[in-house]
C-alpha cells in the first residue's frame, strides 16, 4: 500500500506542476509612440583643407609642403585659433612613375622609373567662434594651401540637445497614452516598457575656390544654419478597465 501510494503521488507531481506552469494570460497592453523635434543653432564647425607638392625627390616634395604648412598654421594662430584644434587628418606620400616606352609586344616589361614625388598634407581645424569660419576658409587659400575639402557643422554638447528632444517625445507619447485611454474607456495600470533613441540630423556643407571667385574674391559665403535634433520615445502601458 505505501508503494501505491508513493507511485500515486509521483504520477500526480507532473500534473500538479503543469497545472502550475501554465502562464496566466497576458495582461491587455497599449503601446504608443512619440517624437520631438529641436532646431538647434551650430556653435561649432569642422573645416579640412590641405597641401599637395611635387618635388624631383622626396625631400623636395616634403620641404615644399612644410614651407606652405607653416605659412598656413601662423594664418591660423593670427586669428587665435588654438593649436591644439588644429590637427593633421591625413598625409600621404605617392611616387610619380615615368611612362612606360613603347616596347615589342613580345619584350619584357621594363621595370618602373620613379621621377619624383607628390606629398599631400590635410589639416581639419576646429573653429569654436562660427563667425570665424569663412576667415579661416579664406586666410588658408590665401597663405598656400590648395585643396580644400569642406567642412561640417556640430554641437559642442549634443547630448543636451538629445535629452531635450527626448523630453519632448516622452510628453508627446504620454499625451497619446491619456488620449487613447480616455477615447477606448480604459485604465493606464502601470508602465512596463520604454524604448528610446535619437540622433543628430548635420547639414552638409561645400565651399570651393569658385564661390570665393563669384564673390569677388573676399570671405566665403558660409552660413551655419540650423541643426536638428530628433528622438523617439516609445512607451508600453499595462491597461484595464475603468
Amino acid at each position: 500500500m505505501v508503494v501505491v501510494a508513493l507511485l500515486m503521488g509521483l504520477l500526480a507531481f507532473p500534473v500538479a506542476s503543469q497545472a502550475h506552469d501554465e502562464a496566466k494570460p497576458e495582461a491587455p497592453a497599449l503601446t504608443v509612440t512619440g517624437s520631438g523635434r529641436l532646431a538647434v543653432e551650430p556653435d561649432t564647425a569642422f573645416v579640412t583643407f590641405g597641401m599637395e607638392t611635387a618635388g624631383k625627390s622626396l625631400a623636395e616634395a616634403q620641404r615644399l609642403n612644410n614651407q606652405v604648412m607653416q605659412k598656413v598654421t601662423a594664418r591660423l594662430r593670427e586669428l587665435q585659433i588654438e593649436k591644439e584644434r588644429i590637427q593633421t587628418s591625413s598625409f600621404t606620400v605617392s611616387p610619380q612613375y615615368k611612362p612606360p616606352p613603347k616596347r615589342p609586344a613580345d619584350a619584357p616589361p621594363a621595370p618602373p622609373e620613379i621621377i619624383g614625388y607628390v606629398v599631400s598634407n590635410s589639416v581639419t581645424v576646429e573653429v569654436r567662434n562660427t563667425e570665424k569660419v569663412a576667415p579661416v576658409i579664406e586666410e588658408s587659400l590665401a597663405a598656400g594651401a590648395n585643396h580644400f575639402q569642406g567642412l561640417h557643422w556640430a554641437l559642442r554638447d549634443e547630448q543636451q540637445a538629445k535629452l531635450g528632444a527626448l523630453r519632448q517625445a516622452a510628453a508627446r507619447a504620454r499625451e497619446k497614452a491619456t488620449a487613447l485611454s480616455e477615447a477606448l474607456h480604459v485604465k493606464l495600470v502601470r508602465l512596463t516598457g520604454v524604448n528610446e533613441a535619437s540622433h543628430v540630423v548635420r547639414p552638409a556643407s561645400h565651399v570651393s575656390r569658385a564661390m570665393m571667385a563669384m564673390d569677388g574674391g573676399n570671405e566665403p559665403p558660409v552660413f551655419s544654419g540650423e541643426m536638428t535634433v530628433e528622438a523617439t520615445v516609445t512607451l508600453t502601458y499595462e491597461i484595464g478597465s475603468e
